[in-house]
């Protein structure tokens, strides 16, 4: 299975702090916002890995992450000029993909909670049965985000955008895992009235296949949609408070690498050494055993 993560768009909402850096490298606590949903790609034992965004911001990635090998990853670059929509990323990734299933989470993204990495597996078995995977989050205001509905076994039953009268109260967040036929079906994805290719559609396609499954992310986990300003800041006030309570870092791509067999001892003391004057180098020391 391959990953993309989609990091495009201008971040107009967040305004004017986005006005000279894309959102999606703005920090998060104490790392850049790409560093959240690039470790539940890694969390999912993916290493193939496409970054999409503005054609502007998109050597400040290549400059953070290069090709990826010092993680143990392959990681490429694509270009998307203009917001299209997020279904877009299976035309832009095509090449990428290949042949294989692809896993695409949003730069914005985060999500946090004990299990999650069950869940990223449980997705995994359901693609390779041919079957599409989205997740669903509690929220208490279902009119502002897409909603899924769904019965007591789990069987998806309809999923609306922004519906008036919600039919549930849970949220699709931005991590999708799919069959390799989502290229062919973002290529069918008619636009939208906003003249986006939704996510949507191509949810819907599989609806209509019953080949669409939820995995809930319920309590003890938190998703946040870093859209707004509240929004990163309680993010990141979410991410602080855990890592000074637990001692342990959030997303820290370094040591999930590590974990993962990626990278050996002597290339995690090589990376920690460019954080050496930071918690965070102090932090990727003590794993290695320094």
């Amino acid at each position: 299975m391959k990953g993309i993560i989609l990091a495009g768009g201008k971040g107009t909402r967040l305004y004017p702090i986005t006005k000279g850096i894309s959102k999606h490298l703005l920090p998060l606590y104490n790392k850049p916002m790409i560093y959240y949903p690039l470790s539940i790609l890694m969390l999912s034992k993916i290493k193939e890995i496409l970054i999409i965004s503005n054609y502007e911001y998109i050597k400040n990635y290549k400059r953070i992450f290069k090709d990826g090998s010092q993680l143990g990853l392959k990681i490429k670059y694509a270009v998307q000029e203009e917001a299209k929509g997020i279904a877009e990323a299976f035309i832009l990734g095509e090449q990428f993909i290949e042949n294989k299933n692809v896993c695409l989470v949003l730069g914005d993204n985060i999500i946090y909670g004990h299990g999650l990495i069950d869940l990223l597996n449980n997705a995994k078995k359901n693609v390779k049965k041919n079957n599409s995977v989205i997740f669903g989050y509690n929220v208490n205001n279902p009119q502002e985000y897409g909603i899924v509905e769904f019965d007591k076994n789990g069987k998806v039953i309809s999923i609306e955008e922004k519906p008036k009268n919600p039919k549930s109260n849970y949220a699709v967040v931005g991590l999708y895992f799919y069959p390799n036929d989502v290229i062919k079906k973002a290529y069918n994805v008619k636009p939208s009235a906003r003249g986006e290719l939704e996510i949507t559609s191509i949810n819907e396609m599989y609806l209509k296949e019953n080949r669409l499954k939820v995995e809930l992310l319920g309590r003890g986990y938190a998703w946040f949609d870093t859209g707004t300003h509240d929004s990163l800041l309680d993010a990141s006030n979410f991410i602080r408070t855990i890592e000074k309570r637990t001692g342990l870092k959030v997303a820290c791509i370094e040591e999930i690498a590590y974990n993962n067999k990626w990278i050996d001892r002597n290339q995690l003391q090589k990376l920690a050494k460019k954080f050496e004057k930071t918690e965070y180098g102090k932090y990727l020391m003590e794993i290695a055993g320094d």
